[in-house]
């Protein structure tokens, strides 16, 4: 193989590809990115076996095609520091030689042969939604999903695809976060993506993607990039349970007011106290280290019969406002103990209260 490609669209394929590679073991030939030049194009390819990228580009110049692995995380760093002119890569007797100019790094190889395959997609069924909201749905949910949780489940958002709708849903058991898209489908579909994935997938695609999924692997298309993820297997718990069929009251809320008031109190305990008054709402920390912050904002409440207070790490809130694009939002509330839903348009936030 022999290639001539500028640094900046190798650097940046490269940037692409390595947070899907093997980083705690440098013998494993995960931690290589797969690099081909063939039939004018270059494709890099980075996986732990669990999730994966393909990246391809025509921008490059082949003098003699083939395939090479490099530690991806060591050519990364020694491309970033070239400058910004073309490279050539070069592989012969089981080495990798990237120069330009006066500089050159020689790296050993593996058996490209030997890099893990990606999974086969022409054959698999669609997933017929539209996937720029569907993307969105996921960037939403993505702060409440759980992390290391002994019940695989949680560590990943449920898609499920019904005949009437569909719902993308995380928990991490404080709170519930979903999103409903009014979408009508003739297939059923449940399947759970991990976490990274999600985060991987919000990343990457902004416009319109194929999805595709098996029993085992969700694989998202597009003209530069193929994409995999392995799915969680386990039955995710059943959210239908877990939101409130009615609430006793509800409030519109001024997104940006609520914000800057957590945010004051936050900078003091992230566990806070919010009492409804009849002309404010007043936000108090509850905090264990003699330490007191207190402010509030102008509010007239119009179900709220009289005084009401409800306690909550005030995360929860503010991952949920900051995913939101309106000025307003609804709380809806039942007793003190009991939880709340934030909602704005067709994303809401059930909250589990702090016990006061």
């Amino acid at each position: 193989m022999k290639i001539t490609v500028n640094k900046t669209v190798f650097e940046q394929m490269l940037s692409n590809v390595n947070p899907f590679i093997e980083k705690k073991d440098n013998s494993q030939i995960t931690s290589h990115v797969y690099i081909e030049a063939k039939e004018g194009i270059l494709t890099l390819k980075g996986t732990d076996s669990e999730i994966g990228l393909k990246i391809t580009t025509e921008d490059v110049k082949i003098s003699e095609e083939g395939q090479a692995t490099a530690n991806g995380k060591k050519i990364a760093d020694y491309v970033r520091n070239l400058k910004d002119d073309d490279i050539n890569i070069e592989y012969t007797d089981n080495n990798l030689t990237v120069k330009q100019k006066g500089s050159k790094l020689k790296m050993p190889t593996f058996e490209a042969k030997e890099f893990p395959k990606f999974p086969e997609y022409e054959h698999l069924p669609k997933v017929n939604l539209n996937s720029v909201k569907l993307i969105s749905a996921f960037k939403k949910v993505t702060p409440a999903i759980d992390t290391n949780n002994p019940k695989y489940e949680l560590n990943g958002t449920l898609l499920d695809i019904k005949t009437g709708g569909v719902n993308i849903v995380s928990t991490d058991t404080k709170r519930l976060a979903i999103v409903k898209l009014d979408e009508q489908n003739k297939e059923e579909l449940s399947i759970i993506i991990p976490k990274k994935a999600i985060q991987e997938i919000g990343k990457l695609f902004f416009d319109e993607v194929d999805m595709f999924y098996s029993q085992n692997y969700l694989v998202i298309k597009t003209k530069q990039y193929l994409f995999f993820t392995k799915l969680i297997n386990g039955k995710f718990p059943d959210y239908h349970r877990i939101l409130p069929k009615e609430f006793k009251y509800v409030e519109k809320l001024q997104k940006d007011k609520i914000v800057d008031a957590i945010k004051q109190i936050s900078n003091i305990s992230n566990e806070m106290k919010m009492s409804f008054t009849k002309d404010a709402i007043v936000f108090e920390s509850l905090s264990e280290e003699n330490m007191e912050a207190k402010t509030e904002i102008e509010f007239q409440y119009s179900t709220i019969e009289s005084e009401y207070q409800i306690a909550f790490n005030s995360k929860h809130i503010i991952d949920f406002l900051s995913n939101i694009d309106t000025k307003e939002f609804s709380a809806s509330f039942n007793e003190a103990n009991m939880p709340f839903e934030l909602k704005s348009e067709n994303f809401s936030t059930i909250v589990m209260p702090i016990f006061l």
